[in-house]
């Protein structure tokens, strides 16, 4: 008897296989890591060969490390880095040119002058989202502009488009399914949440012929089956989602006002709103948080591009330590209330503020700032970036989280968890399981698979296994903000 679910969770700079068993517990994980392209300033690539080859030496890794037999496997959920943008040939299944990642800026122009032309309110009224390079649309654009003949081939059926979830269906299944979920489609600025369509009016506006597009189908469904060369039997891929919405079904988040802030290579926040697509008055996104037998649960979401991204260059880029463990040991002998911040708008700031052309800065050095100070400074960023989304969320929304549910590696520092509770006000919530977006795919595998009831069966596995309370008062919290914002508005050009 089937007695476990593979989860693929594509990230953006790792792939991993994890073996769930009905509980929701992880049984075994495999993990690698793939190269990071840079070719210019501001753009950011991956060969999807290397993501393919990850995802499949992972998935025979943690099979073969465990001894786990095909049959054994329930089925497979799949869930992906949002927005970066493949493009390959229907008929070898090669790539025409790699995969432009979702924190690439190349195609800012592009965007600046889709705005300036008035399509702004058109775009958005019908996908939730802003014209920004990071959403799909203008990345494919640029592919079918600047590679020779792919326009003409898309034209002619040639081709095929997708996000990195579709490109690895297509691979597992041995190209016989071209699909994509109502998440990720959600993500490409080509969808219609609305209306639950790839809408004709977006597609002429970016210039995208419908022939390159995937099936949408909803989160939970039948996805074909793994080719039984891959991993020695037919499994079904039955569950699909872009991280960070599989990350808010890991969560169980399944009421209107939950929500969770997954703290990875970026940090997103996402609100389940139910039934009801807000729009945002403070430039946040309005997207699909799943959709099951045909019916969407929306959200609301705030994207920041650069979190665990910056542990990784204070390690890489300044050398200012090992390992990212070392992180909290470090930021625990700063002084309090030290005044050193570090805006990481490595690629451009996300949420709220959407200006790809800011860059990063450190402000408020002394001659006694030290490593300490910096790598402090690093860690809280983060959590300021996530007040600055709180309080455009309580703008927006009737009902926001009075608890916040985390995940993602940053999480189990525990200095920044209580700085994030010190700085949002409210109880920050940590899970048992930390791998919540892997799980989350898992889920909606189960629930297709027939493994689950409903969403409430799912909502009873949760369990948290710390809580951090705000200890901060208002005062501190406040003058430390204002610090933050001050950072902000000396890197922003717009």
């Amino acid at each position: 008897m089937a007695s476990y679910l593979l989860a693929i969770d594509q990230g953006t700079t790792s792939s991993r296989a994890i073996l769930f068993d009905r509980d929701g517990q992880a049984m075994a994980t495999a993990q690698r890591e793939f190269p990071q392209h840079f070719p210019h300033d501001g753009w950011i690539e991956h060969d999807p060969e290397d993501i393919w080859e990850s995802v499949l030496a992972t998935c025979r890794e943690v099979l073969a490390d465990t001894g786990i037999a095909p049959e054994a496997i329930a089925g497979v959920g799949i869930t992906n880095q949002r927005e970066t943008t493949v493009l390959w040939d229907r008929a070898t299944g090669e790539p025409l040119y790699n995969a432009i990642v979702w924190q690439d800026r190349r195609t800012d122009e592009a965007c600046r002058q889709l705005r300036e032309a008035g399509h702004l309110e058109d775009v958005q009224s019908s996908t939730g989202l802003l014209i920004d390079p990071y959403f799909s649309a203008t990345k494919l654009g640029w592919l079918l502009d600047e590679i020779p003949g792919a326009r003409e081939r898309a034209e002619r059926g040639e081709l095929a488009f997708g996000t990195v979830d579709s490109f690895l269906i297509w691979r597992l299944t041995g190209g016989r399914v071209h699909a994509t979920d109502a998440t990720n489609a959600s993500r490409t600025a080509l969808f219609n949440i609305h209306e639950q369509r790839w809408d004709e009016a977006l597609m002429a506006l970016f210039g995208i012929p419908a022939s390159l597009l995937p099936e949408v189908k909803d989160s939970s469904d039948d996805f074909g089956h793994v080719d039984a060369r891959w991993l020695g039997g037919e499994l079904p891929i039955a569950g699909v989602a872009g991280d960070q919405q599989a990350a808010l079904v890991g969560q169980a988040c399944f009421t209107p006002g939950m929500g969770k802030s997954t703290y990875g290579t970026g940090c997103f926040m996402i609100v389940n709103t139910g039934d009801s697509a807000e729009t945002s008055r403070n430039r946040l996104l309005t997207t699909v948080a799943y959709r099951l037998n045909g019916k969407p649960t929306y959200a609301m979401e705030g994207s920041i591009f650069v979190a665990g991204a910056t542990v990784q260059w204070l390690r890489d880029g300044l050398q200012l330590f090992a390992d990212a463990a070392e992180t909290e040991a470090l930021a625990r002998q700063t002084r309090s209330g030290h005044s050193v911040y570090l805006v990481p708008a490595f690629t451009g700031l996300g949420a709220p503020h959407w200006d790809p052309k800011a860059r990063g800065a450190i402000f408020g050095l002394t001659r006694d700032t030290g490593i300490a100070e910096i790598v402090a400074a690093g860690l809280q960023a983060v959590c300021y970036q996530s007040r600055d989304l709180q309080v455009c969320m309580d703008d927006d929304m009737s009902a926001t989280p009075g608890i916040l549910r985390v995940d993602g590696g940053m999480v189990a520092n525990n200095w920044v968890m209580q700085f994030l509770a010190d700085m949002l006000g409210v109880p920050v919530d940590r899970p048992t399981v930390l791998e919540t977006t892997a799980l989350g795919a898992a889920y909606l595998a189960g629930l297709r698979l027939g493994w689950y009831r409903d969403l409430d069966e799912i909502a009873a596995l949760w369990r948290c296994e710390r809580r951090f309370s705000p200890q901060m008062d208002e005062a501190e919290r406040e003058r430390l903000y204002g610090g933050w914002k001050e950072a902000i508005e000396r890197v922003r050009t717009e």
